[in-house]
């Protein structure tokens, strides 16, 4: 449900200057609103260009899988439809990189009109943790701090190693991948190459899909449970979870309402603490 004819537009005109064979391709992964998929379709009139519509939504995994396997090229670079390029050179720092068997990360960077976006909560958290998507920080950790936004990977290596095809709803599946990777010894490089989030959703929308991220994470929390970062913080707080599942119980419809209309990332914490504590009941 994004238009992305802009992204399209400015890599083809990236992709047209660089000595490389190239295509991009466009998987719409169902969506609802028709005006939006009619305004993808002109991304069919740009050279080397393809929109290809799903009536299923099938998730975050199948789709990226179904890009690589429709890729006819051996390098496959992911970026999210809402990402936004904002350097001139953004393909070439990946044509540039050395051709060997591993991930590369270019990492995103938060874009966004601060007095606009005051009371919009995705771009409060995002603005408080810019910190942590520096390539300087990233390296510190590159298989936890790797996200799914703007990646390159080798396409043999994406058949080898798909994403989880159990992944259907929200998250996570960025944090299985690069758990996958470091089993296998496979390198992710981070480099500074970012992509631009400027599009947030709003606060309702935003807390839906936390839930939906939370509700992922408990369902594959043994399996996640070294590359997660949440659960290694409730794994220390373990004796607290009964308090912190009465209080969401208690304040959830309260603490909602502030959060729609109050961008506070100390009581987003705080539900996102809370209603974990309420799945992992036991």
């Amino acid at each position: 449900n994004h238009v992305c004819v802009e992204l399209v537009s400015t890599l083809q005109q990236q992709a047209s200057q660089l000595p490389i064979s190239y295509e991009i391709i466009v998987a719409d992964d169902g969506s609802t609103i028709a005006s939006t998929i009619e305004a993808n379709r002109a991304i069919n009139e740009y050279p080397n260009c393809r929109y290809m519509e799903r009536e299923e939504n099938v998730g975050r995994a199948a789709i990226r899988n179904f890009l690589a396997e429709k890729a006819s090229m051996s390098w496959l670079l992911f970026i999210d439809s809402d990402m936004v390029v904002r350097h001139p050179d953004f393909l070439r720092r990946y044509v540039d990189t050395p051709d060997e068997e591993a991930v590369w990360d270019g990492g995103i960077c938060v874009g966004g009109d601060a007095l606009q976006l005051k009371y919009n909560l995705r771009y409060q958290y995002e603005r408080a943790n810019e910190h942590l998507h520096t390539v300087e920080r990233r390296q510190q950790e590159p298989y936890r701090d790797f996200h799914t936004a703007n990646f390159m990977a080798p396409k043999l290596l994406m058949a080898q190693y798909p994403f989880d095809l159990r992944f259907r709803h929200y998250g996570y599946e960025d944090v299985l991948f690069g758990m996958t990777l470091e089993k296998h010894r496979i390198p992710i490089h981070h480099i500074d190459n970012p992509l631009s989030f400027e599009v947030f959703e709003e606060n309702e929308q935003l807390l839906s899909k936390t839930e939906e991220g939370l509700r992922t994470l408990f369902t594959f929390r043994q399996e996640l449970k070294s590359g997660s970062r949440l659960l290694q913080r409730v794994d220390k707080i373990r004796w607290l979870l009964p308090l912190l599942r009465l209080y969401h119980q208690a304040t959830k419809k309260l603490e909602r309402r502030f959060l729609l209309r109050h961008p506070s990332l100390f009581v987003f914490s705080l539900y996102r603490l809370g209603y974990y504590a309420t799945l992992d009941d036991r």
